[in-house]
């Protein structure tokens, strides 16, 4: 009875061990490297010293006037540029609760994206550029 005990309670150990291992990796990243979420004035600063990327050629190249903003709602995030009267919306994330439900991302005189909520009324943002710089309306 006594090797019973002491082999589940070896097996208990080896498999908390385990378990312990293969989390700490998640939580790391498959690469080891560490995941951070960025907060909204690391936003700012990223986008106030970001450098040019090369284009999608999918998408048309803003020219070296575009201004990108960073736009809230209940729904939630969007970073949206203008060329122009041209909007596009560059990156998106949906709030805690909520999902991205469709995107229009642009360029185009309205760039839109829906957030859908697990519960209640969907989140439509609507960005249109005045100015060359984002307008953001919410519907």
């Amino acid at each position: 009875m006594k090797k019973l005990v002491a082999a589940w309670v070896a097996t208990a150990v080896a498999a908390t061990v385990a378990a312990v291992a293969v989390i700490s990796l998640l939580g790391n990243g498959l690469t080891g490297t560490d995941s951070h979420v960025l907060s909204g004035p690391e936003i700012r600063s990223a986008l106030a010293t970001a450098t040019a990327r090369t284009p999608d050629p999918a998408r048309a190249a803003p020219s070296q006037t575009a201004q990108s903003k960073l736009i809230r709602s209940p729904g939630g995030t969007v970073i949206a540029s203008c060329d122009g009267d041209l909007a596009t919306l560059r990156r998106w994330s949906p709030a805690q609760d909520y999902s991205v439900d469709e995107v229009e991302p642009g360029p185009a005189r309205e760039a839109k994206v829906e957030f859908e909520p697990d519960e209640g009324d969907e989140v439509e943002l609507t960005i249109t550029c005045a100015g060359g710089v984002p307008v953001s309306r919410i519907g």
